[in-house]
């Protein structure tokens, strides 16, 4: 690739001194003095670019065109500053959720609150009292307010924070499980991205999986049956990113409560987080796994809740107390910026304000906002666009079997989908969108109020309109 673009490069009359062909490479320094590295140091850092320059130069160095040719000082410029933008497009930056997939995991995902943000700007700027007892002056615990609070909310005993809810997971069983037997149901032995297997989880944690019942059907008396002296825990997981339907059967789960020996402690993978948000009625919140008689449940803090990416476990006092005490709960801990922000959606989601919802429950609770965003750009882009019906899901492994109606517009733009798909990534703030019937399609349902700006002044640049018919 390197020597095919060398040798496009070089020597064309008449030449420009800039497009005069040399095999003397300039020094590093010197092209770190070039104007057009500045934005690139910016961006970047000094370091970094320096390293992309010493690469690019040793790749051309030992290149068969450049040892033919030469170069032109033109397109080494250009060869650097193709690789900065590499790295630059690498950065994490803002992007435009156009796919219609509320809670996307690969784009950061859920978005909070500009005002929940305000809120907690001045607590993670500044110093606090993360771990500081204000009455006594002496050390405090970590929790704070939280753990009180999602009392109020879930009627649990008393709860933890950590990093996610993979994290959760792992420290219950291995607080509560390792060396000990615990028992699965065969259709909740799940895989969710990124490679996370419930066995896998259970084996590194040390404890010993029993599998009972069938994909499709597990029974009450499967778990009973399963039970021995070496038996500490029945897991039960929410089955995540996908449905099983027809004919199937789970135990109810007072009733595995109730029979359960003292020995056997009940927890609940609830993996979505649903507290007391109303869209989702098929889901079982965790105030009502906790009052039927499950001693731990862990959850995620932001897919259905609201809040920053974290794992949360609600449940038994006494076992709350040993998981706070795991050498591995320091591993796990979160930020203060990751407490000061549940903390204060957890103020607001009990003061049913609205600061206190989450991106699903916001974007489901008005969907005429969706179709506002449709005619804005419709109005802003004609002939650009045709309306389409289309889908809404919360993502995130929630919620698998449920899609929402939303609209959408499909892109009239003559090029091939993924040509158009690619340059949409390309753009300066990003556009990610989806194709349907080889046509780019943008949906409605995740574009936020302050993309719309930016999205209408981009593609006002990149689209063709159709042509009109007469």
């Amino acid at each position: 690739m390197l020597d095919h673009a060398l040798t496009h490069a070089a020597f064309d009359d008449p030449l420009p001194r800039h497009q005069q062909s040399t095999h003397r490479l300039p020094q590093v320094e010197q092209l770190l003095q070039q104007a057009f590295l500045v934005p690139h140091i910016a961006c970047l850092s000094r370091p970094l670019v320096t390293r992309v320059v010493r690469d690019t130069l040793s790749e051309v160095r030992q290149s068969e065109a450049f040892r033919q040719h030469g170069v032109t000082p033109a397109h080494l410029e250009a060869l650097i500053a193709k690789r900065c933008q590499q790295q630059v497009r690498r950065r994490q930056t803002r992007v435009i959720n156009a796919t219609g997939t509320l809670v996307h995991t690969n784009l950061g995902r859920s978005p909070l609150s500009h005002k929940l943000w305000d809120e907690v700007r001045d607590l993670n700027t500044g110093y606090n009292n993360l771990e500081l007892d204000l009455a006594t002056g002496k050390r405090g615990g970590r929790k704070g307010l939280i753990a009180t609070l999602l009392t109020c909310l879930t009627q649990a005993e008393d709860s933890l924070v950590v990093n996610n809810n993979a994290a959760s997971l792992f420290l219950l069983l291995q607080e509560v499980a390792k060396g000990r037997e615990v028992i699965v149901s065969r259709g909740e032995q799940i895989q969710i991205g990124g490679g996370f297997r419930i066995p896998d989880i259970l084996a590194l944690s040390g404890a010993k999986l029993v599998e009972v019942g069938t994909t499709n059907i597990t029974t009450a008396r499967d778990y009973l049956d399963a039970i021995t002296d070496e038996t500490t825990m029945v897991l039960m997981v929410h089955r995540s990113n996908f449905a099983i339907r027809g004919f199937t059967e789970s135990p109810d789960i007072g009733e595995l409560a109730r029979a359960l020996p003292d020995h056997v402690v009940l927890a609940v993978d609830q993996g979505s987080g649903l507290t007391c948000e109303e869209f989702a009625p098929d889901e079982t919140p965790v105030r009502q796994y906790l009052k039927a008689g499950a001693d731990l449940v862990c959850y995620s803090g932001d897919k259905l809740m609201g809040g920053p990416q974290c794992g949360i476990i609600s449940g038994r006092a006494d076992l709350i107390k040993r998981l706070e005490k795991h050498p591995m709960m320091r591993t796990f801990r979160p930020s203060r910026i990751i407490h000061s922000l549940l903390e204060r959606l957890l103020i607001h989601k009990l003061n049913k304000s609205p600061l206190g919802e989450g991106i699903a429950q916001r974007t489901l609770a008005d969907p005429a906002a969706m179709q506002v965003r449709s005619d804005r750009l419709m109005a802003a882009l004609p002939d650009c666009f045709d309306a389409l019906p289309a889908q809404l899901v919360v993502g995130g492994g929630t919620l698998p079997d449920e899609f929402y109606p939303a609209p959408a517009l499909a892109c009239r733009d003559p090029r091939p989908a993924q040509q158009l798909l690619d340059a949409l990534r390309e753009l300066p703030v990003p556009v990610i969108a989806t194709v349907r019937q080889q046509k780019v399609l943008l949906n409605m349902a995740t574009l936020l109020e302050e993309d719309m700006g930016p999205l209408i002044a981009q593609l006002a640049d990149l689209l063709t309109p159709a042509p009109r018919e007469s």
